[in-house]
């Protein structure tokens, strides 16, 4: 999606600026304290580039962390754009890891570790 801006340049004359923007996951990581567990949360942000998406989603976070007890947001975030509007079935967030892991052990090592909470918390 393209968006035009209209900006004032020097001399107060007008200038139109055009920026694309475009859909960004945002996966940011949480400490709960008193539960004793690391968080990952995926947001999605409409921004003009991953910068700015990164950007949008730490403040969030702090925001995040600021309505719950014991919360703090570890300064880690990474985002991934993707193409097109959000939809069923979009993909709004990837990441590759190399691993010469069998499928089996990379999954115990990376997700299903037995660590995890499902559910409610």
């Amino acid at each position: 999606m393209t968006l035009n801006f209209t900006v004032y340049g020097q001399a107060g004359q007008l200038e139109e600026e055009m920026r694309t923007v475009s859909w960004f996951g945002v996966r940011s990581i949480f400490r709960h304290r008193l539960l004793g567990v690391y968080e990952e949360r995926v947001t999605i942000w409409n921004a003009g580039s991953m910068d700015e998406a990164i950007e949008r989603a730490e403040a969030e976070a702090l925001e995040y962390c600021s309505d719950l007890d014991e919360v703090e947001y570890v300064r880690f975030s990474e985002a991934y754009a993707f193409d097109g509007v959000p939809e069923d079935g979009a993909e709004v967030f990837s990441l590759m890891r190399e691993s010469k892991r069998p499928p089996e052990e990379y999954v115990r090592r990376f997700f299903a570790t037995d660590d995890e909470r499902t559910g409610s918390l």
